[in-house]
């Protein structure tokens, strides 16, 4: 069976049963067999980490390390070996700042902030963001600030004081351009506040790419964590998620034909990067119990509507923020803290892998860094 990369027929390489797909996925992820990756490396791989839970974000980072620690994932964007900005779906996420640049070229492709409704009620017209972003910059350049204390150093330039009453409120969806164009990112927060800092004072930090530069980076970026994917995945995931444009993102597909290898996966043409070949074919179906926080990225990458990772009947749950339980990459059932009593509940067809689950059971338990009480309800 072949595919459509640009106008032009694509024979596939070879075929992959959907068992070996999500366990060539799952290695990838560092979930079967746990890395032992840094905080950071774990961020990179997954290019994104939501982070609107802080709790459920660090649990996303420690479930694939097999040594970790309460704070690791504070102390990494303290640090700066990781950034937080506002990214896929409008969220906040953590970052690599090596590679989360061009999650950030992507997401200010639409220009947002230059639409009428924007120039209207911000009072700021497309020709003065240039001049907007430096005085951030600068406001910024002593220190991570709150948003309001944000407000406060703007209101000094005569041209901003308009905006105070905006910063004052938390400033909604104004601050977001700035962390997507680079000029500022999330720090830790002061007295339960959040707060930003200047983002081009991170040592790390290379800057947003060009957009024709970070288009296919991105692309070869997620179908090395989340393939091999089809190209409805990868607009999910760059489309939807960013805003990146359906006509862009099959431009960039177009430019990057010559480096993927078309798959067959059970009847379905998905893609790799060809030097990902050789080990895809050489996965080995997997058989892994693993507890998984709400929309973590193994569900959230591919998105929901993927039956292969989420059956339909489970769909609802997910989106939910639903505690999963995957065997083998499927979600087969849901867990839950309550006190010391862990509960999972089974909704799987197949025989429940009691064993196995004790065993994942015991290893959340040593994450949490308490004793859990299981309880198994089918």
């Amino acid at each position: 069976m072949g595919g459509s990369l640009g106008g032009m027929t694509t024979p596939t390489h070879a075929s992959v049963t959907w068992s070996q797909a999500l366990a060539w996925r799952s290695e990838r992820q560092l979930l079967a067999p746990v890395g032992s990756e840094s905080v950071a490396e774990v961020v990179r791989r997954l290019g994104a980490v939501l982070a609107m839970d802080e709790s459920l974000a660090e649990l996303a980072v420690r479930t694939r390390r097999t040594s970790s620690r309460a704070g690791e994932l504070a102390d990494a964007l303290a640090d700066g070996t990781v950034i937080k900005a506002f990214a896929f779906r409008g969220s906040m996420h953590y970052l690599s700042p090596a590679e989360g640049g061009i999650y950030l070229a992507l997401r200010s492709a639409g220009r947002q902030w230059e639409l009428p409704s924007w120039v209207e009620y911000y009072g700021l017209a497309p020709s003065d963001w240039p001049d907007f972003r430096a005085a951030v910059r600068e406001a910024l350049t002593d220190g991570p600030l709150t948003v309001s204390e944000l407000g406060e150093a703007l209101a000094e330039h005569r041209g901003y004081r308009h905006l105070k009453p905006v910063f004052d409120e938390g400033a909604g969806t104004l601050i977001k351009p700035l962390t997507w164009q680079g000029d500022m990112s999330f720090a830790r927060s002061r007295g339960g506040q959040r707060t930003f800092q200047r983002l081009d004072l991170n040592p790390r930090w290379p800057g947003v790419p060009h957009l024709d530069d970070a288009g296919p980076r991105a692309i070869r970026a997620y179908l090395r964590t989340y393939g091999p994917a089809t190209f409805d995945h990868v607009h999910y995931w760059l489309g939807n998620g960013l805003s990146a444009g359906r006509r862009r993102v099959d431009r960039w597909l177009s430019e990057t034909r010559d480096e993927l290898v078309a798959v067959d996966v059970e009847g379905t043409t998905a893609y790799v990067v060809e030097k990902d070949v050789d080990s895809l074919m050489a996965a080995r179906p997997s058989s892994a119990v693993r507890f998984l926080p709400g929309h973590d990225q193994w569900v959230m990458g591919p998105g929901t509507k993927d039956v292969h990772v989420t059956p339909p009947s489970r769909r609802e749950l997910v989106t939910r923020k639903a505690n999963l339980v995957i065997v083998g990459g499927v979600v087969c059932g849901t867990w839950a803290l309550k006190g010391e009593e862990l509960t999972v509940r089974w909704l799987d067809e197949r025989r429940r892998p009691d064993h196995e689950i004790r065993q994942e059971s015991a290893r959340l338990a040593d994450i949490l860094g308490r004793e859990l009480e299981l309880r198994l309800i089918s």
